[in-house]
Protein backbone atom coordinates (compact mmCIF):
# COMPACT_ATOMS: atom_id res chain seq x y z
CA UNK A 1 0.00 0.00 0.00
CA UNK A 2 1.22 3.49 -0.91
CA UNK A 3 0.91 5.51 2.30
CA UNK A 4 1.44 9.21 2.93
CA UNK A 5 3.14 9.56 6.31
CA UNK A 6 2.32 12.45 8.69
CA UNK A 7 4.46 15.53 8.24
CA UNK A 8 3.42 17.72 11.17
CA UNK A 9 2.50 15.27 13.94
CA UNK A 10 4.35 16.39 17.05
CA UNK A 11 4.47 19.96 15.75
CA UNK A 12 1.03 21.21 14.71
CA UNK A 13 -0.71 18.63 16.90
CA UNK A 14 0.41 15.95 19.40
CA UNK A 15 2.29 13.00 17.96
CA UNK A 16 1.17 10.81 20.85
CA UNK A 17 -2.15 9.07 20.16
CA UNK A 18 -3.63 9.48 23.63
CA UNK A 19 -2.57 13.11 23.97
CA UNK A 20 -4.06 13.83 20.56
CA UNK A 21 -7.34 12.17 21.48
CA UNK A 22 -7.48 14.09 24.73
CA UNK A 23 -6.80 17.44 23.08
CA UNK A 24 -9.51 16.94 20.44
CA UNK A 25 -11.99 15.74 23.07
CA UNK A 26 -11.26 18.87 25.08
CA UNK A 27 -11.90 21.14 22.11
CA UNK A 28 -15.15 19.39 21.25
CA UNK A 29 -16.32 19.45 24.89
CA UNK A 30 -16.16 23.25 24.78
CA UNK A 31 -18.57 23.41 21.84
CA UNK A 32 -22.26 22.67 22.25
CA UNK A 33 -24.53 22.32 19.22
CA UNK A 34 -28.24 22.07 19.84
CA UNK A 35 -30.06 19.87 17.34
CA UNK A 36 -27.16 19.45 14.88
CA UNK A 37 -28.12 19.17 11.22
CA UNK A 38 -26.04 17.21 8.73
CA UNK A 39 -23.75 19.76 7.06
CA UNK A 40 -22.86 19.61 3.39
CA UNK A 41 -19.67 21.63 3.74
CA UNK A 42 -17.52 23.29 6.35
CA UNK A 43 -14.68 25.80 6.36
CA UNK A 44 -12.16 25.38 9.16
CA UNK A 45 -8.62 26.62 9.94
CA UNK A 46 -5.40 24.64 9.72
CA UNK A 47 -2.92 26.17 12.17
CA UNK A 48 -1.35 24.46 15.15
CA UNK A 49 -4.04 23.10 17.44
CA UNK A 50 -3.13 25.38 20.35
CA UNK A 51 -3.90 28.33 18.09
CA UNK A 52 -6.85 27.23 15.97
CA UNK A 53 -8.07 23.89 17.29
CA UNK A 54 -10.92 25.36 19.29
CA UNK A 55 -12.13 27.35 16.29
CA UNK A 56 -12.00 24.27 14.05
CA UNK A 57 -13.93 22.33 16.70
CA UNK A 58 -16.80 24.82 16.44
CA UNK A 59 -17.37 23.53 12.90
CA UNK A 60 -16.53 19.90 13.60
CA UNK A 61 -19.02 19.73 16.47
CA UNK A 62 -21.73 19.77 13.80
CA UNK A 63 -20.57 16.31 12.69
CA UNK A 64 -21.63 14.73 15.97
CA UNK A 65 -24.11 11.95 15.30
CA UNK A 66 -23.24 11.82 11.59
CA UNK A 67 -20.66 9.03 11.76
CA UNK A 68 -23.01 6.59 10.05
CA UNK A 69 -23.93 8.98 7.24
CA UNK A 70 -20.74 10.63 5.99
CA UNK A 71 -18.61 8.17 4.04
CA UNK A 72 -16.44 10.50 1.99
CA UNK A 73 -14.73 13.83 2.71
CA UNK A 74 -13.59 16.00 -0.20
CA UNK A 75 -10.75 17.94 1.42
CA UNK A 76 -9.30 21.04 -0.24
CA UNK A 77 -6.56 23.24 1.18
CA UNK A 78 -3.94 25.65 -0.13
CA UNK A 79 -0.54 24.33 -1.17
CA UNK A 80 2.05 26.02 1.06
CA UNK A 81 5.24 24.10 0.31
CA UNK A 82 5.51 23.87 -3.46
CA UNK A 83 4.13 25.86 -6.36
CA UNK A 84 1.04 24.20 -7.74
CA UNK A 85 -0.84 25.00 -10.91
CA UNK A 86 -4.41 23.79 -10.66
CA UNK A 87 -5.45 21.19 -8.09
CA UNK A 88 -3.22 18.28 -7.19
CA UNK A 89 -4.41 14.89 -6.05
CA UNK A 90 -2.27 12.30 -4.30
CA UNK A 91 -1.40 8.82 -5.55
CA UNK A 92 -1.43 7.54 -1.96
CA UNK A 93 -3.85 4.82 -0.94
CA UNK A 94 -4.02 6.19 2.60
CA UNK A 95 -2.92 9.12 4.76
CA UNK A 96 -1.58 8.27 8.22
CA UNK A 97 -1.93 10.13 11.52
CA UNK A 98 -1.22 8.98 15.08
CA UNK A 99 -4.85 7.80 15.16
CA UNK A 100 -4.34 5.40 12.25
CA UNK A 101 -4.86 5.28 8.49
CA UNK A 102 -7.41 7.22 6.48
CA UNK A 103 -8.12 5.62 3.12
CA UNK A 104 -8.10 7.70 -0.05
CA UNK A 105 -11.09 7.25 -2.33
CA UNK A 106 -9.10 6.23 -5.40
CA UNK A 107 -12.25 5.87 -7.52
CA UNK A 108 -13.22 9.46 -6.79
CA UNK A 109 -9.70 10.68 -7.53
CA UNK A 110 -9.73 8.84 -10.83
CA UNK A 111 -13.08 10.42 -11.71
CA UNK A 112 -11.58 13.94 -11.82
CA UNK A 113 -8.21 13.28 -13.44
CA UNK A 114 -9.66 13.93 -16.89
CA UNK A 115 -10.20 17.57 -15.91
CA UNK A 116 -7.34 19.72 -17.23
CA UNK A 117 -6.93 21.57 -13.91
CA UNK A 118 -6.37 18.35 -11.92
CA UNK A 119 -3.10 16.43 -11.77
CA UNK A 120 -1.31 13.89 -9.57
CA UNK A 121 1.64 15.33 -7.63
CA UNK A 122 2.78 13.64 -4.46
CA UNK A 123 5.39 16.32 -3.75
CA UNK A 124 2.55 18.80 -3.15
CA UNK A 125 1.21 16.54 -0.39
CA UNK A 126 4.37 15.22 1.23
CA UNK A 127 4.93 18.13 3.63
CA UNK A 128 1.58 19.92 3.37
CA UNK A 129 -0.13 20.66 6.69
CA UNK A 130 -3.35 22.28 5.46
CA UNK A 131 -4.97 18.91 4.81
CA UNK A 132 -3.25 16.76 7.41
CA UNK A 133 -4.33 18.72 10.50
CA UNK A 134 -7.99 18.03 9.76
CA UNK A 135 -7.67 14.27 9.65
CA UNK A 136 -7.55 13.62 13.43
CA UNK A 137 -10.80 15.57 13.89
CA UNK A 138 -12.43 13.51 11.16
CA UNK A 139 -11.06 10.27 12.60
CA UNK A 140 -12.51 11.20 15.98
CA UNK A 141 -16.01 12.00 14.72
CA UNK A 142 -16.52 9.68 11.74
CA UNK A 143 -16.31 5.92 11.34
CA UNK A 144 -15.86 4.27 7.96
CA UNK A 145 -14.89 7.10 5.61
CA UNK A 146 -12.42 7.91 2.86
CA UNK A 147 -10.94 11.20 1.70
CA UNK A 148 -10.31 12.96 -1.59
CA UNK A 149 -7.30 15.15 -0.68
CA UNK A 150 -6.66 18.06 -3.05
CA UNK A 151 -3.94 20.68 -2.66
CA UNK A 152 -5.02 23.87 -4.42
CA UNK A 153 -2.67 26.30 -6.10
CA UNK A 154 -2.87 28.74 -9.01
CA UNK A 155 -6.33 28.04 -10.43
CA UNK A 156 -9.54 29.93 -11.13
CA UNK A 157 -12.32 29.59 -8.56
CA UNK A 158 -14.64 28.41 -11.35
CA UNK A 159 -12.28 25.49 -11.99
CA UNK A 160 -12.46 24.58 -8.29
CA UNK A 161 -16.25 24.75 -8.50
CA UNK A 162 -16.16 22.36 -11.45
CA UNK A 163 -14.24 19.81 -9.39
CA UNK A 164 -16.61 20.20 -6.46
CA UNK A 165 -19.63 19.74 -8.70
CA UNK A 166 -18.10 16.52 -10.07
CA UNK A 167 -17.62 15.19 -6.51
CA UNK A 168 -20.69 16.75 -4.87
CA UNK A 169 -22.60 13.54 -4.26
CA UNK A 170 -25.34 13.31 -1.66
CA UNK A 171 -25.42 13.30 2.15
CA UNK A 172 -22.64 10.71 2.20
CA UNK A 173 -20.19 13.36 0.95
CA UNK A 174 -18.84 16.21 3.08
CA UNK A 175 -16.85 19.04 1.52
CA UNK A 176 -14.16 20.48 3.77
CA UNK A 177 -12.29 23.66 2.91
CA UNK A 178 -9.13 24.33 4.90
CA UNK A 179 -8.15 27.98 5.35
CA UNK A 180 -6.82 30.47 7.82
CA UNK A 181 -7.76 34.13 7.41
CA UNK A 182 -5.54 37.24 7.78
CA UNK A 183 -1.86 36.75 8.52
CA UNK A 184 0.53 38.64 10.79
CA UNK A 185 -1.42 41.84 11.35
CA UNK A 186 -1.97 43.52 14.69
CA UNK A 187 -4.99 42.28 16.63
CA UNK A 188 -7.45 45.08 15.81
CA UNK A 189 -6.49 45.35 12.14
CA UNK A 190 -6.84 41.59 11.77
CA UNK A 191 -10.21 41.58 13.50
CA UNK A 192 -11.57 44.23 11.13
CA UNK A 193 -10.26 42.47 8.02
CA UNK A 194 -11.53 39.08 9.19
CA UNK A 195 -14.97 40.57 9.77
CA UNK A 196 -14.97 41.74 6.15
CA UNK A 197 -14.03 38.23 5.02
CA UNK A 198 -16.75 36.74 7.19
CA UNK A 199 -19.31 39.10 5.71
CA UNK A 200 -18.25 38.11 2.17
CA UNK A 201 -18.64 34.43 3.00
CA UNK A 202 -21.94 34.94 4.79
CA UNK A 203 -23.30 36.83 1.78
CA UNK A 204 -21.91 34.39 -0.83
CA UNK A 205 -19.75 37.10 -2.40
CA UNK A 206 -16.48 35.36 -3.31
CA UNK A 207 -15.27 38.35 -5.31
CA UNK A 208 -15.02 40.33 -2.06
CA UNK A 209 -12.32 38.05 -0.63
CA UNK A 210 -8.91 39.51 -1.42
CA UNK A 211 -5.59 37.76 -1.72
CA UNK A 212 -4.48 38.80 1.78
CA UNK A 213 -7.73 37.83 3.49
CA UNK A 214 -7.47 34.03 3.41
CA UNK A 215 -4.70 31.65 2.38
CA UNK A 216 -7.42 29.28 1.18
CA UNK A 217 -9.15 32.07 -0.72
CA UNK A 218 -9.43 30.16 -4.01
CA UNK A 219 -11.01 26.97 -2.61
CA UNK A 220 -13.31 29.13 -0.47
CA UNK A 221 -14.40 31.05 -3.57
CA UNK A 222 -14.93 27.81 -5.45
CA UNK A 223 -17.11 26.48 -2.66
CA UNK A 224 -19.12 29.70 -2.45
CA UNK A 225 -19.88 29.56 -6.17
CA UNK A 226 -21.04 25.95 -5.95
CA UNK A 227 -22.94 26.47 -2.70
CA UNK A 228 -24.77 29.51 -4.05
CA UNK A 229 -25.85 27.67 -7.19
CA UNK A 230 -27.27 24.90 -4.99
CA UNK A 231 -28.98 27.37 -2.62
CA UNK A 232 -27.11 26.27 0.48
CA UNK A 233 -27.31 28.38 3.61
CA UNK A 234 -24.28 29.23 5.70
CA UNK A 235 -23.71 29.80 9.41
CA UNK A 236 -20.64 31.47 10.89
CA UNK A 237 -19.88 29.48 14.06
CA UNK A 238 -16.62 31.07 15.23
CA UNK A 239 -14.38 33.99 14.31
CA UNK A 240 -11.25 34.61 16.37
CA UNK A 241 -7.48 34.89 16.03
CA UNK A 242 -4.31 33.58 17.61
CA UNK A 243 -4.48 36.69 19.80
CA UNK A 244 -7.58 35.16 21.42
CA UNK A 245 -6.10 31.70 21.92
CA UNK A 246 -2.38 31.21 22.43
CA UNK A 247 -0.44 34.03 20.79
CA UNK A 248 0.51 37.64 21.32
CA UNK A 249 -1.60 40.42 19.87
CA UNK A 250 1.22 42.10 17.97
CA UNK A 251 1.15 39.72 14.99
CA UNK A 252 -1.87 37.47 14.81
CA UNK A 253 -3.38 34.99 12.38
CA UNK A 254 -7.14 35.04 11.91
CA UNK A 255 -9.35 31.96 12.00
CA UNK A 256 -12.97 31.36 11.11
CA UNK A 257 -15.33 28.40 11.00
CA UNK A 258 -18.44 28.08 8.85
CA UNK A 259 -21.02 25.37 8.34
CA UNK A 260 -23.06 25.05 5.13
CA UNK A 261 -26.43 23.29 5.06
CA UNK A 262 -28.74 22.42 2.18
CA UNK A 263 -32.04 24.33 2.16
CA UNK A 264 -34.40 22.59 4.51
CA UNK A 265 -31.52 21.05 6.45
CA UNK A 266 -30.83 17.85 4.54
CA UNK A 267 -30.13 16.58 1.05
CA UNK A 268 -32.05 13.90 -0.77
CA UNK A 269 -30.19 10.62 -1.09
CA UNK A 270 -27.68 10.67 -3.92
CA UNK A 271 -24.62 8.96 -5.33
CA UNK A 272 -21.07 10.15 -5.49
CA UNK A 273 -21.40 11.78 -8.90
CA UNK A 274 -24.49 13.92 -8.55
Amino acid sequence: MNVRQPAVAGAFYPGDKEKLRGMIAGFLAETAVSDPILPKAIIAPHAGYIYSGSIAAAAYAHLRGQAGVIRRVVLLGPAHRVFVRGLTASSADAFVTPLGEVLVDRTAVQSILDLPQVQLRDDAHALEHSLEVHLPFLQTLLDDFAIVPLAVGDVAPAEVSQVLERLWGGPETLILISSDLSHFLDYETARQLDRQTAQAINQFRPEKIGRDQACGRIPIQGLLNAAKSRHLRVDLVDLRSSGDTAGSRDRVVGYGAWVFHPPGGSEPPGGYAN
